[in-house]
């Protein structure tokens, strides 16, 4: 999925700096990806770890989790997603509010997409209610849903805008793709709570953090993922079709201080790791500030190439350099 912030291409060197800093077999401890988003961190880390928690406050990103982390044994999916593919489409909510020839007039997919996306929503969740499918390989189906419009959608990077013109990548037919994932002995947990909420009730061993760091909001930014996965009655609002979303306080230049600091403090995880690049909210010296406060404290950084929208085009991708910070913290019993 193409994600703000994803750590993809960092999550190799995350999981390589997280073995050598900590001393415990991985496979003996617990890993909690706080602000999960698409997961891939959580992904990387399941085949290795006891147990991981993954948690994010955005309903498309716990459908991702409920699929990617909390499915840990064999579905039998085949039929149901041949069906799927085969459905005709139907004009639902999607393609009158989100697609091309719409009541709306909103170019977020082709004519025959969003109704493909309606029809496979509606049928997801009448075999839901029908009992033909368990919990299991509802957010199975629904996550591999998600992935695979995503792939189709006619955005410059996320869904605050459409394009004006149908690209390219939104012109081709809507294939749902398996969204698989790792199978595993143990079991695993999902949530969807305010982090700084949730840290107070879990406790682990390994605490990854990756909160927004500007002030994007990521239930403005993905709400159009959010209202596929919730497929709701709701009225959507201007030009872009926005629904009511969270506002996180790591969003808002004057919050964010207090709310990483209460965390930090709550957390009841030995080793915390921090992901935050250079255009963060908050400096490197504050994190180091308050981070050094509860344990002892390093850095690693890394520079890497990725990739953002053009806003002069509002359709290319140029090539950015950033530097991706990895603080962390070996926590003590005691606040210094």
């Amino acid at each position: 999925m193409n994600y703000i912030g994803s750590k993809n291409k960092l999550s190799t060197w995350i999981k390589q700096v997280v073995s050598q800093t900590v001393s415990a077999p991985l496979d003996q401890l617990v890993f909690c990806d706080l602000f999960a988003g698409t997961g891939i961190v959580g992904r990387n880390f399941k085949p290795i770890v006891k147990k991981v928690i993954a948690n994010d406050v955005e309903y498309y990103s716990y459908v991702l989790q409920k699929n990617y982390i909390g499915n840990h044994r064999r579905l039998e999916y085949q039929l149901f997603l041949e069906q799927l593919n085969e459905l005709k489409g139907k004009k639902g909510m999607i393609f009158n509010q989100f697609s091309e020839n719409g009541e709306a007039e909103r170019l977020y997919f082709n004519e025959k997409n969003g109704q493909k996306i309606d029809a496979a929503r509606q049928e997801i969740e009448s075999w839901k209610k029908e009992g033909k499918i368990n919990e299991n390989l509802y957010f199975f189906l629904l996550a591999s849903l998600l992935e695979s419009a995503d792939k189709v959608a006619n955005t410059a990077s996320v869904y605050g805008a459409f394009l004006k013109n149908i690209k390219a990548t939104a012109g081709k037919t809507l294939a749902i793709r398996p969204a698989f994932f790792a199978e595993t002995e143990n079991s695993h947990e999902v949530y969807r709570e305010d982090a700084n909420s949730l840290i107070r009730k879990i406790s682990g061993n390994i605490l990854y953090l990756d909160p927004p760091y500007n002030a994007r909001q990521y239930g403005a930014n993905y709400h159009l993922l959010n209202t596929i996965a919730k497929y709701d009655d709701f009225q959507p609002k201007g030009k872009t079709g926005l629904r009511e979303y969270y506002r996180s306080a790591y969003c808002q230049k004057g919050k964010v201080e207090t709310e990483f600091e209460n965390l930090i403090k709550s957390a009841r995880f030995r080793y915390i790791f921090l992901s935050y690049n250079n255009e963060g909210l908050m400096s490197p010296e504050t994190i180091r500030g308050i981070m050094s406060k509860y344990g002892d404290y390093h850095l690693e950084t890394k520079e890497y190439q990725r990739f953002k929208a053009d806003k002069t085009e509002n359709r290319n991708h140029i090539a950015s350099n950033t530097t991706e910070f990895l603080h962390i913290l070996k926590k003590s019993k005691k606040e210094k």
